[in-house]
């Protein structure tokens, strides 16, 4: 089973590239969201995108559980955590090019730097720990994005007045 949790937290073996692993995840999530709902009707509102987030991250909770014993506390290897935060990021929003990559790079900003308490978060004990700051910066990402969407669609109405 240790296995199993392994090849999960590490997104299918994207872990093991090392540096960059993380941002690595991220865009291959970005590119795959973007893929799977580009076009399609659950682009903002759907219910699937919401339910597929809350999977990756509570089985990233348990993993990052499991592996820790083995690896140490939120190793690098574990990249399901930029999966889950990545997928928070753009939850709700339009499926664009500019959504998207306006998402990723915010989402790595949050991420890396971790600015207002995101760093906190951490210090949670294990998964939790792992996950948190990832779907915190997630959040503030998606917070940021909802703003620039619901103002375009203010300007844009006025515009067309």
């Amino acid at each position: 089973m240790i296995r199993i949790h392994k090849l999960y937290a590490t997104s299918l073996g994207i872990g093991y590239i090392g540096k960059g692993g993380g941002t690595v995840a991220a865009a291959v999530t970005a590119l795959c969201w973007y893929l799977a709902l580009a076009g399609s009707a659950t682009q903002i509102a759907g219910l699937w995108p919401l339910v597929f987030t809350i999977v990756v991250t509570l089985l990233g909770v348990w993993s990052g559980n499991e592996v820790e014993p083995y690896w140490g506390k939120d190793d690098k290897k574990v990249v399901i955590d930029e999966v889950s935060g990545m997928c928070v990021s753009l939850l709700f929003l339009p499926v664009t090019p500019f959504y998207v990559l306006a998402g990723l790079v915010l989402f790595r900003f949050f991420d890396i730097r971790k600015p207002l308490m995101i760093r906190r978060t951490e210090q949670m004990n294990g998964g939790w720990g792992v996950m948190m700051d990832d779907v915190v910066a997630g959040i503030y990402t998606n917070l940021l994005l909802q703003i620039v969407y619901h103002s375009s669609n203010v300007w844009t109405g006025w515009l067309n007045f």
